[in-house]
């Protein structure tokens, strides 16, 4: 068995487990992509174990450890904060039968040798184990010429690998998303010849690879990829239908590829889940709307029907219920109109209203990575910078009688005043108040309020309802300017 040595700074969570199992007689290697990410200098997303004691051995060693599965892995917990380090699974080497389903093996048998457990893994580049102790790495598959080489290459025989499990077609295709790493002639033909595999894995499954295709640095080329190799299909076919789908001269490319570079933008800039598969969704339904009018392409009504679509294939590839309902989100609205020369106020309060507050800033930014996927230089040119500072100013504190927790007839009710001026100089009163301090901008204050204006002469609460409007116009012109100064905006 070839071995080299190294040494790497481990966490005393991972090496408390090997110690202890080394301690008790047996061996221990941490193993697959946490040492595959210890060579590459990244730190590990989680930490696996290997190890030659069985699963009643490991659960004796610990204090507390579960075992819910038929694959001998025994889940040993940490009193941690490191979400990567709670749980270290140590699982004892294995021998696997044949894949009847192609997801699972149809029995596990356990091993006394290291080297049984290395050759049924997935790529070479996971088929690494390392001894802590002894500093010993233990690579009987080349894994580590083909990280220093950049190169996704299956164990074996490649279609068998992916005759075992077929999520290990959509995996290779996550790897090189991850990593970057280009994939082997063999390996890429194997894809390409057992893409439809795909079909008998679980959405739950292609969702998770997906999903981390998608939070990659590099989702773009990876999905390019897995259209060239017929994988894409398999997991959302309706981008598939963009594909040298001809756009309108405001678009430099076609839809399939600008959705591609929308998406790429936003994983540019670091933005979560929600607002990168938005960015990939968001002209979803321009194929299904694709008219020709005037000797021009038209898409009436894409946003529409790409919302359908979108909600329709998250929930396909079961999706979170609160991430299908946001995407949709900004799917549905992602064709805000932002001409601030033309658009009111009122209208970003519309916009507001249907997206809420939570959300408004994730469709800026899907409004951001489109402008970018069209092959246009600025992300944000002027009337997209006005336009947020117009929605900063519709959300901050009451600046209008309308905001008020109370209304006209609420204020009739309370004062049994019958509708007149009068009405409205005790509104603007209250908002004199509520100007001064949002605090007061509850339904209980404002009534108690209300009771005590109401008793004024006309004349004097007249004074008071034109302060408050004089109060608003000049909160609203200082605030406004302030609103322009940070977005470089007049």
């Amino acid at each position: 068995m070839p071995e080299k040595r190294h040494s790497f700074k481990i966490p005393k969570e991972v090496s408390r487990v090997t110690e202890t199992l080394e301690k008790a007689g047996f061996e221990a290697y941490i193993v697959g992509g946490c040492v595959r990410d210890l060579i590459l200098g990244r730190k590990p997303k989680d930490w696996d174990v290997t190890t030659n004691a069985k699963p009643e051995n490991i659960q004796s060693l610990f204090e507390e450890t579960f075992y819910e599965n038929s694959f001998g892995t025994v889940g040993v917990v940490n009193e941690t904060k490191d979400e990567t380090l709670k749980v270290i699974e140590v699982t004892p080497y294995r021998l696997e039968s044949q894949y009847s389903d192609r997801r699972r093996p149809d029995s596990v048998t356990f091993s006394d040798n290291l080297e049984d457990d290395l050759k049924r893994r997935d790529f070479s580049i996971n088929a690494i184990a390392c001894s802590i102790s002894k500093g010993q790495i233990v690579d009987p598959h080349k894994g580590q010429n083909d990280i220093a080489e950049k190169t996704i290459r299956t164990v074996g025989d490649p279609n068998e690998r992916f005759e075992e499990d077929g999520l290990r077609i959509l995996r290779a295709i996550r790897l090189h998303a991850e990593l970057g790493f280009t994939i082997n002639t063999d390996t890429e033909k194997a894809l390409k010849n057992k893409a439809e595999l795909l079909e008998q894995i679980s959405a739950e499954r292609i969702r998770d690879e997906f999903q981390r295709i998608i939070l990659s640095d590099n989702p773009m080329e990876s999905l390019i990829l897995s259209h060239k190799l017929g994988i894409l299909k398999y997991v959302v076919p309706e981008l598939e239908e963009g594909v040298d789908m001809e756009q309108t001269q405001a678009h430099a490319f076609d839809v399939f590829n600008h959705s591609l570079k929308t998406l790429q933008h936003s994983a540019d800039q670091k933005w979560p889940l929600e607002v990168r598969l938005a960015s990939l969704f968001h002209d979803i339904g321009k194929p299904r709307s694709r008219r020709k009018e005037g000797g021009k392409w038209t898409f009436h009504g894409h946003d529409v029907i790409g919302a359908r679509i979108t909600e329709n294939r998250l929930k396909e590839l079961h999706f979170p219920k609160e991430i299908v309902e946001k995407v949709v989100k900004l799917v549905r609205w992602h064709m805000f109109f932002s001409d601030t020369e033309q658009i009111s106020l009122s209208a970003v309060r519309r916009l507001l209203s249907n997206v809420g507050q939570d959300t408004i800033w994730d469709l800026i930014n899907v409004r951001r990575s489109d402008r970018i996927g069209t092959g246009r230089p600025k992300e944000q040119p002027y009337r997209l910078r006005k336009y947020q500072s117009m929605i900063e100013e519709v959300m901050r504190d009451p600046v209008s009688v309308g905001m008020l927790k109370i209304d006209g007839k609420k204020v009739m009710e309370i004062t049994k005043l019958a509708p007149g001026p009068k009405i409205g100089f005790i509104l603007h009163a209250l908002l004199e108040e509520v100007l001064e301090d949002p605090k007061k901008n509850k339904v209980k204050e404002l009534e108690e309020m209300t009771n005590k204006l109401a008793k004024l002469p006309e004349k004097e609460l007249q004074k008071l309802g034109k302060k408050g409007k004089e109060t608003k116009e000049k909160t609203d012109e200082e605030e406004r300017g302030e609103l322009r100064k940070k977005y470089w905006v007049e």
